[in-house]
Parts: C-alpha cells; sequence; structure tokens
C-alpha cells in the first residue's frame, strides 16, 4: 500500500468520521431534546466503533508503510553491501597481483644475491689460493736465492784462499827461479872469469 493511498484513506475516513459526527452531534442534540435516553448510548457506541475502524485502518496504513521501508532500506543495504564486497574484492584482488609481483621479484634477486654470494667466494677462495700459492713461491724463491748467496759467499771465500794459495806457490816458485838464475849467472861470471885468467896466464907463459 503506497503513502498516497494511505493518506487518502485517512482523509476519507476523516471526512467520513467528521460527517458522522456532525450527525451524532445532531442525534445527541436531538435525543437530549427528546425524552429518550437510548438514542445517546447508540450514538457513544457508533463514534466508538468509527474511532476503532480509524484506528485499524492507520494501523494498517502504518504497517504497510513500514514494511515498504523496511524492504526498501533492505534492499539498499544488500546493494550497498554487494557493492563494498566487490569494492574489497577489487582492491584485494588489485594489491594480491602487486604483492604477487614484488615477492616473485624479491625472491628472484635473493636468487641473484646467492649466485652473486657464490660466485664471490669462489673467487676469494681461488685468489686465496693463489695468494698462498705465490707467497710460498717467493718463499722457496728467497730460500733459494739465500742458498745462491751463501754459496756464492763460500765459493767466493775459497777462491780467495786458492788465489792466496796460488799466489805464495808462484812467489816462491819465482824467488827460486831468480835464486838459480843468480846462481846461474854468478857461476856464469865465474867461468868467464876463470877463462880470462886462463887465457892471461897462457899468454903471459907463452
Amino acid at each position: 500500500m503506497s503513502t498516497e493511498h494511505c493518506s487518502t484513506t485517512m482523509d476519507t475516513n476523516k471526512t467520513g468520521a467528521a460527517v458522522k459526527g456532525q450527525k451524532r452531534r445532531s442525534s445527541t442534540d436531538r435525543s437530549i431534546n427528546t425524552p429518550q435516553g437510548g438514542g445517546m448510548k447508540t450514538m457513544l457506541d457508533s463514534f466508538r466503533a468509527d474511532i476503532n475502524k480509524s484506528f485499524v485502518a492507520k494501523r494498517k496504513c502504518l504497517e504497510s508503510l513500514t514494511s515498504s521501508a523496511l524492504k526498501t532500506s533492505q534492499q539498499k543495504i544488500e546493494e550497498l553491501w554487494r557493492c563494498h564486497q566487490k569494492e574489497r574484492a577489487q582492491i584485494c584482488e588489485d594489491y594480491s597481483s602487486q604483492f604477487s609481483s614484488e615477492f616473485q621479484q624479491w625472491d628472484t634477486d635473493i636468487q641473484k644475491s646467492k649466485d652473486q654470494d657464490k660466485k664471490l667466494m669462489s673467487l676469494f677462495q681461488h685468489l686465496q689460493m693463489m695468494f698462498q700459492q705465490m707467497r710460498a713461491s717467493q718463499n722457496q724463491r728467497l730460500k733459494t736465492l739465500k742458498q745462491l748467496v751463501d754459496h756464492y759467499a763460500k765459493s767466493s771465500q775459497e777462491l780467495q784462499e786458492a788465489h792466496e794459495d796460488q799466489n805464495t806457490a808462484a812467489l816462491n816458485d819465482l824467488r827460486q827461479e831468480i835464486a838459480l838464475l843468480q846462481k846461474k849467472i854468478l857461476m856464469s861470471a865465474q867461468q868467464e872469469e876463470m877463462a880470462s885468467v886462463r887465457k892471461a896466464l897462457h899468454s903471459m907463459l907463452m
């Protein structure tokens, strides 16, 4: 039942009640002016019945309006709820997609970081091994150089001693040769002097 219908019904009931009220008042006036007392009770009963009918009509109209308003409100609330659910589902879907993309990128970055860590660790181990090898090689070279220096010093000392011995021996040989040469020269001189003496004696004796 619509609001206009309820208003029309209520106006009709009011008009009827007013007409009936006027009739009742006329009847009441006539009843009062007449000696019959039963007319007053009849008029009151009729007025009571009209009031009850008007109250029932108003109650039915109010119930109809309330039911219609509740139904409309329920429809609006349900529509609003569906709209809210749709919006929530849409925003959840959007953010879920973004979160999923970001988490995938995060996993990719973590995997890349792990790969880089492995490469860096492998490179570090390789460099450490090279450093150890270079250090061992340098230690070996230093050891070899020290051995060479020691050997050189020892060889130089031995060579110097050998040269001194050779020089001493050569000097001794030279001295012996000089002494022998002096002896030979002296003997040759003595022989020449003896020969001169003999020649001189021989010349004198002849």
